[in-house]
Protein backbone atom coordinates (compact mmCIF):
# COMPACT_ATOMS: atom_id res chain seq x y z
CA UNK A 1 0.00 0.00 0.00
CA UNK A 2 3.17 2.48 1.01
CA UNK A 3 4.50 1.67 -2.52
CA UNK A 4 0.92 2.27 -4.63
CA UNK A 5 0.58 6.03 -2.25
CA UNK A 6 4.75 6.76 -3.17
CA UNK A 7 3.45 5.72 -6.85
CA UNK A 8 0.28 8.35 -6.71
CA UNK A 9 2.49 10.81 -4.62
CA UNK A 10 5.00 11.10 -7.44
CA UNK A 11 2.93 11.27 -10.32
CA UNK A 12 0.89 14.09 -8.71
CA UNK A 13 3.85 16.19 -8.03
CA UNK A 14 4.97 15.57 -11.95
CA UNK A 15 1.06 17.18 -13.02
CA UNK A 16 1.62 20.26 -10.12
CA UNK A 17 4.95 21.24 -11.00
CA UNK A 18 3.78 21.42 -14.64
CA UNK A 19 1.35 23.21 -13.66
CA UNK A 20 3.47 25.34 -11.77
CA UNK A 21 6.07 25.64 -14.50
CA UNK A 22 3.34 26.90 -16.75
CA UNK A 23 2.60 30.24 -14.97
CA UNK A 24 6.17 31.05 -15.20
CA UNK A 25 6.76 30.29 -18.92
CA UNK A 26 4.16 28.43 -20.88
CA UNK A 27 7.35 27.41 -23.46
CA UNK A 28 9.04 25.62 -20.53
CA UNK A 29 5.83 24.42 -19.27
CA UNK A 30 5.01 22.83 -22.74
CA UNK A 31 8.47 21.35 -23.24
CA UNK A 32 8.11 19.81 -19.88
CA UNK A 33 4.63 18.64 -20.27
CA UNK A 34 5.65 17.14 -24.24
CA UNK A 35 8.25 14.68 -22.56
CA UNK A 36 7.30 11.50 -22.21
CA UNK A 37 7.16 11.28 -18.23
CA UNK A 38 3.90 9.58 -17.46
CA UNK A 39 5.36 6.93 -20.03
CA UNK A 40 8.67 6.88 -18.11
CA UNK A 41 7.48 6.28 -14.78
CA UNK A 42 4.90 3.86 -15.87
CA UNK A 43 7.93 1.91 -17.28
CA UNK A 44 9.74 2.23 -14.58
CA UNK A 45 6.67 1.57 -12.45
CA UNK A 46 5.35 -1.34 -14.39
CA UNK A 47 9.32 -3.25 -14.71
CA UNK A 48 9.63 -3.10 -11.13
CA UNK A 49 6.66 -4.75 -10.13
CA UNK A 50 6.48 -7.17 -13.04
CA UNK A 51 10.27 -7.11 -14.25
CA UNK A 52 8.89 -8.26 -18.01
CA UNK A 53 10.99 -6.51 -20.56
CA UNK A 54 8.32 -7.62 -23.05
CA UNK A 55 5.57 -6.02 -21.33
CA UNK A 56 7.07 -2.62 -21.22
CA UNK A 57 8.16 -3.02 -24.88
CA UNK A 58 4.58 -3.59 -25.48
CA UNK A 59 3.35 -0.43 -23.71
CA UNK A 60 5.67 1.35 -25.45
CA UNK A 61 4.43 0.36 -29.04
CA UNK A 62 0.58 0.37 -28.09
CA UNK A 63 1.74 4.78 -26.45
CA UNK A 64 3.22 4.83 -29.84
CA UNK A 65 0.36 4.37 -31.99
CA UNK A 66 -2.42 6.04 -29.33
CA UNK A 67 0.42 9.19 -29.18
CA UNK A 68 -1.04 9.93 -32.79
CA UNK A 69 -4.98 10.15 -32.06
CA UNK A 70 -3.96 12.41 -28.56
CA UNK A 71 -2.45 14.85 -30.86
CA UNK A 72 -6.35 15.97 -31.97
CA UNK A 73 -6.49 17.30 -28.64
CA UNK A 74 -4.11 19.29 -29.25
CA UNK A 75 -5.00 21.03 -32.54
CA UNK A 76 -9.01 21.16 -31.48
CA UNK A 77 -8.76 23.07 -28.65
CA UNK A 78 -7.25 26.01 -29.43
CA UNK A 79 -8.95 25.90 -33.17
CA UNK A 80 -12.27 26.03 -31.03
CA UNK A 81 -10.93 28.86 -28.60
CA UNK A 82 -9.74 31.25 -31.30
CA UNK A 83 -13.50 30.69 -33.04
CA UNK A 84 -14.83 32.42 -29.67
CA UNK A 85 -15.79 29.29 -27.79
CA UNK A 86 -15.33 28.92 -23.85
CA UNK A 87 -12.72 27.10 -22.14
CA UNK A 88 -15.10 24.67 -20.54
CA UNK A 89 -17.34 24.07 -23.57
CA UNK A 90 -14.05 23.53 -25.85
CA UNK A 91 -12.45 21.50 -23.67
CA UNK A 92 -15.67 19.16 -23.63
CA UNK A 93 -15.67 19.37 -27.48
CA UNK A 94 -12.20 18.64 -28.04
CA UNK A 95 -12.30 15.82 -25.59
CA UNK A 96 -14.92 14.41 -27.64
CA UNK A 97 -12.88 14.75 -30.82
CA UNK A 98 -10.13 12.81 -29.47
CA UNK A 99 -11.87 10.40 -27.72
CA UNK A 100 -13.42 9.81 -31.27
CA UNK A 101 -9.97 9.68 -32.47
CA UNK A 102 -9.25 6.80 -30.21
CA UNK A 103 -11.84 4.69 -30.99
CA UNK A 104 -11.12 5.00 -34.78
CA UNK A 105 -7.45 3.99 -34.45
CA UNK A 106 -8.09 1.23 -32.24
CA UNK A 107 -10.14 0.20 -35.11
CA UNK A 108 -7.71 0.89 -37.82
CA UNK A 109 -4.68 -0.78 -35.88
CA UNK A 110 -7.25 -4.06 -35.05
CA UNK A 111 -8.41 -4.11 -38.71
CA UNK A 112 -4.63 -4.23 -39.93
CA UNK A 113 -3.60 -6.75 -36.98
CA UNK A 114 -1.56 -4.60 -34.91
CA UNK A 115 -2.19 -5.81 -31.54
CA UNK A 116 -2.32 -3.13 -28.41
Amino acid sequence: MAYLALKVLITALLVVAISEISKRSTAFGAIVASLPLTSLLAFIWLYTESGDSAKIAHLSTSIFWYVLPSLVLFLALPALLAVGINFWPSLLLASAMTFAAYLAMTAILSHFGIPL
